[in-house]
């Protein structure tokens, strides 16, 4: 198993980052969090799982050690694929699904896409006994954006398509976050990821 892949930054994508290792490049698929803290050309560490299909090897790339078990763990529940348990924590922290399975908090769930009332309800129950309690981890650092004016409504559009919304709805969440966005001065994908995502389960 690779654990992890550290070195610098060779190209970066809406769902992905390829990073150079002993010449070579590694593509790992990154949450829109997590890709947004990684500049090209700067040296990066992530913490990586490798799954292993008929036809594909496929690395995903995490913030932590602590993503990396929450994201494995997920796929023990019946239904969960890896691209499943990569939306679920583009939209929430480990501690915050934690929580969420601790309180029995189907709403949550829900707000991730591919998620149903069904499918919250038996993932409350396949994972309470799995995840654990919150660690009490401090909130994840805020996250910088790519230079440039209109980089926030690229890469926050990409995402939203990359966890399953059509294009329509992703081009309404954006303008929806737009003022948020343009009064801040650094915006951040992931706060504005979470604000989009709440228009579009509002919209519902």
């Amino acid at each position: 198993m690779i654990a992890f892949v550290s070195g610098p930054v060779a190209a970066l994508a809406p769902d992905s980052a390829v990073v150079e290792v002993g010449g070579i490049g590694i593509a790992v698929q990154c949450t829109p969090d997590t890709l947004s803290r990684l500049r090209q050309g700067e040296n990066a560490r992530l913490a990586t799982s490798l799954v292993v299909r008929e036809d594909s090897l496929t690395l995903y790339g995490f913030a932590d050690d602590d993503e990396r078990q929450v994201f494995e763990l997920l796929q023990t529940a019946s239904g969960v694929g890896p691209r499943l348990a990569q939306a679920m924590l583009a939209v929430h922290s480990p501690d915050a699904l934690r929580r969420a399975v601790a309180s029995g908090d189907e709403k949550a769930l829900t707000a991730v896409p591919g998620i149903g009332k069904k499918g919250a309800q038996k993932l409350l129950l396949e994972l309470k006994d799995r995840l654990g309690a919150p660690v009490g981890s401090p909130a994840r650092p805020a996250a910088g954006l790519a230079p440039g004016p209109a980089g926030w409504r690229d890469q926050l559009h990409a995402a939203l398509v990359g966890l399953g919304y059509a294009a329509r709805e992703a081009d309404e969440a954006v303008e929806a976050v737009a003022p948020q966005a343009e009064a801040e001065a650094d915006p951040q994908v992931g706060r504005l990821l979470k604000a989009a995502l709440q228009t579009l389960n509002r919209a519902r």
